[in-house]
């Protein structure tokens, strides 16, 4: 896998950051740690056996925005870390993440991600399931060359968080008495953990004080919330050849995400009722895709979930006041901004 170039990932990935740090600075504290990940991602994915080199060919092209590799980079930097098992590490964790967006395709019988046939749409959900199973244990399988017992216990915890907070997720699928502080919590586990993880991984690999390593994991983990608080926001705020799908896919998928369920709280009879019958049909036969969109417009949740996603951006870039000041602390810093201002 060659250099990445400037057009590449992480160009896309940084185009949106402030002035006060600028693209080639960032590409220079980890540009080539990042093609080293992607040279060990793809790596990782070729196999001897034809159906696995097949789908591992395929996922590999489908891209990503590499965020989870990025923050262990550089909150391993930032700590003082300068050996080479962060590049591991940070395959490690986006094997981990790929696993879990393929199991989550089969589980809401997704069939486009980012702007291509999902796996399952291409190859059936009984070899996606044993894909995503396969990722799981190639992750743990890599991890465990570093022999390190601390890091895989974290790895371990946190994908049994990530499932667990699955599970539930289905079990509230449909299900319009789910509050805000419920879905939160499903955030929590589902994406805010491997976040946390990425950055605590980070601070363990330098060797951190305690106090620092809990304010990395401290900031992944509002990071992480932030994050996905946006990728709710764009299910809505986006557009179909943006985002890779189309819009509005959580609630015909049977997910209440928290912009509808702010509005639910908000609204009145007619909301609710509109928004059942979207649950009821799985589709939008009897209501519009734009009689939501206007109905969450109207009553404010946009901005109310964005401001909660800004809290808890602030709360992470509070978390870095325990590290002194140098460029890897300005390139985190900068992190929510860029979480903030991504439109996919």
């Amino acid at each position: 896998m060659s250099a990445i170039p400037e057009g590449g990932r992480l160009k896309e990935m940084t185009s949106a950051l402030p002035s006060s740090l600028i693209f080639s600075d960032i590409l220079g504290l980890v540009g080539p740690k990042l093609s080293a990940v992607e040279a060990e991602v793809a790596r990782n994915l070729r196999s001897e056996i034809g159906v696995i080199d097949e789908l591992g060919t395929y996922l590999f092209k489908g891209g990503g925005k590499r965020v989870r590799p990025l923050l262990l980079l550089l909150s391993a930097q930032m700590a003082g870390y300068r050996g080479e098992r962060d590049v591991l590490f940070a395959s490690v964790f986006e094997f981990i993440h790929t696993a879990t967006l393929v199991h989550d395709d089969v589980i809401d019988g997704a069939t486009i991600r980012r702007g291509r046939s999902s796996v399952n749409a291409e190859w059936g959900n009984s070899l996606t399931v044993l894909l995503g199973d396969y990722l799981y244990i190639k992750s743990m399988s890599m991890a465990l060359t570093a022999d390190d017992l601390r890091i895989i216990k974290i790895l371990a915890d946190i994908t049994l968080k990530m499932i667990e907070g699955e599970l539930i997720q289905k079990r509230r699928q449909g299900d319009i008495s789910v509050s805000a502080d419920e879905h939160l919590e499903i955030v929590r586990r589902k994406t805010a953990f491997l976040f946390s993880g990425c950055s605590r991984v980070g601070a363990l690999l330098a060797r951190a004080e305690a106090d620092q390593e809990a304010a990395l994991e401290s900031f992944g983990l509002n990071l992480g919330m932030a994050f996905q608080l946006v990728d709710d926001l764009l299910d809505f705020t986006s557009d179909e050849k943006t985002l890779g799908k189309p819009v509005v896919s959580d609630l015909r998928e049977g997910k209440l995400t928290l912009p509808l369920i702010y509005l639910l709280e908000a609204g009145g009879v007619e909301q609710r009722g509109k928004i059942m019958q979207v649950l009821e049909d799985r589709d939008f036969t009897r209501v519009r895709r734009e009689e939501i969109l206007t109905m969450v417009r109207e009553h404010g949740t946009l901005e109310r979930t964005r401001d909660l996603a800004r809290s808890f951006g602030e709360r992470a870039r509070r978390d870095l006041k325990h590290f002194p000041d140098n460029v890897a602390r300005r390139a985190l810093e900068t992190l929510p901004d860029l979480i903030l201002a991504r439109d996919r």
